[in-house]
């Protein structure tokens, strides 16, 4: 029997229209991780999907202290009122919250914001009560909040390019695995903190970046484009800056994302972008899942069909998770060494993690037979929930 999501909870807003869901998918150690997200079109639905995945993810993550938890709000996270109603959603759900539902940044949320929220109302980083008590979860939380605030990577903030070079690793694998050419191209729609740092990786590994979508368009060059100029100028909230683009770049639809000519495809936004109206569309032969749940059922089978093989999300970007795990719960132990070292220490930890799970799945699918996903899940089926922190 498959697992059922142990707990959600819904909100609704005292002084805006907005309306909000938590889900505790399952509990490990009594405890349980994942983003928030705040847009428009948030349902109870999609909080649950989510949530589901975040049980994947910390499964494949191969933590022992972990499950798998989401929260969403239905709201215009550009609204100059947005942080007010983040506020009110964390303070109705901060029961759950001091019982170990450990709930952070995601979409239209950053989790700078939800740190500092969570520091005013007296609770800080989400622990059970056995966490409160490990001296080396404390030198853990000292290291995060260090981590969080000071530790950069090739010019990013470690926070926001550790889930994009998680991806740049797996499309690597998943494409070194499936005996692809050098020089690959690649079409990413999104270029937010997690497509701008993907890019700027595979850009580095000597992939061909030839599309990058975001909310106004699709610039687009069969020669490549310069990614870090267009990284170095990327404006607030994912949007490329038009005064970036060289005079050989094409500029389209952001809708013809999914329809250009490339060999790897990665979605970076929202779910469900690829479905049953436009899977058919796909030229590339490998879609790498940087959002989550981009993929619906009825395009999986599609894809199935036309040979498309998936690096899945709940693998592909862990790398928000496992950065949380390999620090709060000392899997990388940073206290002793330099920033740089630190740094280093803490992405390498991620994508080696993120390149042999998903080289496991690959090998195991050749095997067999079977979908990648099939294959993922099966590998990667959550642990039935225990209880919150009572």
């Amino acid at each position: 029997m498959a697992n059922k999501p142990y707990v959600v909870v819904e909100w609704n807003d005292t002084e805006t229209d907005a309306k909000g869901w938590m889900c505790a998918y399952n509990f490990v150690g009594h405890y349980c991780g994942g983003g928030t997200r705040m847009h428009p079109t948030v349902t109870k639905e999609e909080v649950v999907r989510l949530a589901t995945t975040m049980g994947y993810k910390y499964k494949a993550c191969e933590s022992l202290t972990t499950g798998g938890c989401k929260a969403g709000i239905a709201y215009d996270y550009k609204a100059p009122d947005a942080l007010d109603v983040l506020r009110r959603f964390l303070t109705a759900t901060a029961p759950y919250i001091k019982a170990g539902v450990s709930i952070g940044g995601d979409l239209g949320v950053d989790y700078s914001d939800v740190l500092r929220i969570l520091d005013d109302l007296g609770i800080g980083i989400p622990q059970t009560k056995a966490m409160k008590e490990d001296p080396d979860i404390h030198q853990g939380i000292i290291n995060h909040d260090r981590a969080e605030k000071e530790l950069t990577y090739d010019g990013f903030k470690m926070y926001d390019m550790i889930t994009g070079y998680g991806v740049a690793a797996a499309a690597d694998e998943a494409w070194k695995i499936k005996g692809g050419k050098e020089g690959a191209t690649v079409v990413i729609q999104g270029f937010g903190c997690v497509g701008a740092s993907c890019v700027y990786s595979l850009n580095k590994m000597g992939y061909k970046v030839v599309g990058i979508a975001d909310v106004n368009g699709l610039v687009y060059c069969k020669d490549g484009l310069n990614i870090p100029k267009l990284v170095e100028t990327r404006l607030p909230k994912g949007e490329l800056n038009k005064e970036a683009f060289e005079d050989n770049y094409e500029i389209l639809p952001n809708s013809e994302w999914l329809s250009q000519e490339c060999d790897i495809l990665i979605p970076a936004a929202l779910e469900d972008v690829i479905n049953k109206d436009n899977a058919d569309k796909i030229k590339a032969s490998l879609v790498v899942e940087a959002a989550n749940i981009p993929t619906t059922p009825e395009a999986d089978e599609i894809l199935r069909k036309n040979n498309v093989d998936v690096a899945v999300d709940f693998i592909s970007n862990l790398g928000g998770i496992r950065i949380y795990e390999a620090i709060i719960f000392r899997v990388v132990k940073i206290e002793n060494m330099n920033d740089e070292d630190a740094a280093a220490a803490i992405v390498k930890d991620t994508v080696d993690l993120i390149r042999k799970q998903t080289r496991v799945v690959f090998e195991e699918a050749a095997k067999t037979g079977e979908f990648t996903r099939d294959v993922a899940r099966r590998l990667f089926t959550p642990d039935k929930s225990d209880t919150p922190d009572m």
